[in-house]
């Protein structure tokens, strides 16, 4: 390749010296080589993050803890990796790609080894944080490299293939946990992602760009992240804790006190310091404003599906870790060959069009789960989940690129790395909603089935003398086989209770997709420029 295509191809480019010097050693290829290793680093650490669905309940059997208390497994990575999303800028400025990666995905194997030899819940969730802090780094990198390594035209086409890596990752990692749960055990799910680190760092140390010579090394703004993960936490708790202490309970008003002084704190802090860790100014563009709306609610359905679904498998229609799994590898692998022509679309065509067909096509594909139940066929599910992925591959690249299409160049940074923490904001709200929703309408199916079953109701009493049949030859005096029948028709009752909770949790899903189609309407179109 000649210096003279080079420098011409430099000349499209909006980026700095680091980047133009590596494309003149390396030449025009270098671009997709700095993706590889960001996208890599993507994959280990996202895969992370949804492989743990699929280990939920073995480790709920392991550690005798419930739904509740392990929901905080998922939880928790997101939490943490929301928080240092807003991180990511300031590190990137202060030490620069290569090192910031490289000391991210050291973090992210130290919480992999934590997670692999843990002896308590506590230290489980200690694992999760650092994994998630590390995730939380590297995810906005992404999105602001690839306005940084190619030009105008082509963005699109590069944010769908290198999205099939990213949002892949969550999808293809309840596939792979699920086998080493049944082939080995659940602490391998931990383990998985090292091998992949141990590629990405010889490859950020030979492809990313270091710190700018001369640029400025803007100080941390500590007080605001302090503030921020005050807020975030508190809310998660306090949520978590709703159902059981009581949403009127001194305890559980506590955290929400804790949480909305903390917001306020953070709104107020990041408004009046010289160097935020989230410049408020970015929200001032009204299109960035309504994407990040859609994007929060995106990260709820992407985690909330991923969660609900392995879960409902397993529960429900006591699956295996690896079968439940499985169903989430044909949708992964149609999902993955959708990008990349989504990705073409977004240079091309209105980008509400296929923002609004994804969320839609998500709405219908929760609507059709809404009828799932013990009975239903692997393919069924199957196919419902292959659908809910058709609209997730349509609109995933083109909410990235139509985030940051707009934003001046001082504000990508803060742009990418706002847009990804609402998202994963979304993703560990939505995760704490569903698992709330859950447990609360599950007790409330329960205890409104409860009271139907009567020894007087003609169901109820058939039902019974139909139990108390089925052990006439066990030995037990009538009494005794009336009081087994009777336990029995509980657990039936607390099985139907669960389904129907998950039901309301699909149907939950279905009315907030549709709500999407709201602030969809609401967006400008973006004048696309043509490609060179």
């Amino acid at each position: 390749m000649t210096s003279a295509k080079v420098e011409a191809f430099l000349d499209e480019l909006n980026c700095g010296e680091q980047i133009k010097n590596l494309y003149r050693r390396y030449g025009l290829w270098y671009g997709w080589a700095a993706m590889f290793a960001i996208v890599l680093a993507n994959v280990a650490a996202l895969m992370t993050g949804t492989i743990i669905n699929v280990a939920i309940p073995d480790i709920m059997g392991a550690f005798g803890i419930g739904q509740d208390e392990a929901q905080w497994l998922a939880t928790s990575f997101l939490a943490s990796s929301t928080v240092t999303m807003l991180l990511s800028s300031w590190s990137i400025q202060t030490f620069g790609v290569r090192v910031t990666v490289i000391a991210a995905m050291s973090t992210f194997m130290a919480g992999a080894v934590l997670g692999g030899i843990s002896t308590t819940t506590d230290l489980l969730i200690a694992a999760r944080i650092l994994q998630g802090a590390a995730t939380g780094v590297i995810t906005p990198l992404g999105m602001s490299m690839v306005f940084q390594l190619f030009p105008a035209g082509r963005q699109g086409t590069v944010m769908g293939v290198t999205s099939i890596g990213i949002v892949l990752a969550p999808a293809v990692g309840p596939v792979l946990g699920g086998y080493l749960i049944d082939s080995l055990n659940w602490r391998y799910v931990f383990l998985m992602g090292i091998p992949v680190s141990l590629i990405v760092l010889p490859a950020a140390a030979v492809f990313l760009p270091g710190r700018e010579e001369n640029a400025p090394r803007p100080p941390l703004d500590w007080q605001g992240l302090v503030l921020v993960s005050i807020a975030i936490s508190a809310l998660l708790i306090a949520l978590s804790n709703g159902q059981r202490e009581g949403w009127s309970s001194n305890f559980v008003l506590l955290w929400f006190a804790l949480s909305a002084l903390g917001t306020a704190g953070f709104i107020f802090r990041e408004k009046h310091c010289q160097h935020p860790l989230l410049d408020l100014r970015v929200f001032g563009h009204y299109r960035f404003v309504m994407i990040t709306i859609l994007a929060f609610i995106f990260g709820a359905g992407l985690y909330g599906t991923t969660y609900l679904v392995p879960l409902f498998l397993q529960i429900v229609q006591n699956m295996s870790a690896t079968d439940s799994g499985l169903m989430m590898l044909p949708a992964a692998l149609v999902m993955g060959s959708i990008f990349p022509f989504s990705g073409r679309l977004a240079d091309r065509i209105d980008q509400r069009l296929l923002i609004g067909g994804g969320f839609f096509i998500l709405a219908y594909s929760s609507m059709l789960m809404v009828q799932a139940d013990p009975y239903t066929s692997w393919w069924t599910f199957a196919w419902w989940v292959i659908v809910s992925r058709i609209g997730i591959g349509i609109m995933a690249p083109v909410i990235n690129l139509a985030a940051i299409q707009g934003l001046p160049m001082e504000y990508l940074q803060q742009g990418a790395g706002a847009m990804n923490f609402i998202r994963q904001l979304g993703g560990a709200f939505g995760v704490n909603l569903l698992s709330v929703a859950l447990a609360y309408r599950t007790s409330f199916h329960r205890d409104a089935l409860l009271a139907t079953q009567s020894y007087d109701h003609s169901d109820t009493f058939e039902l019974v003398l139909e139990l108390q049949r089925s052990l006439t030859g066990a030995g037990l005096s009538f009494w005794e086989q009336q009081q087994v029948a009777y336990g029995m028709l509980g657990r039936i009752v607390h099985q139907q209770a669960i389904v129907l909770g998950f039901q309301d949790g699909f149907l939950f899903l279905t009315v907030v997709f549709l709500i999407t189609l709201i602030p969809i309407s609401m967006l400008r179109r973006h004048h696309m420029r043509s490609s060179h």
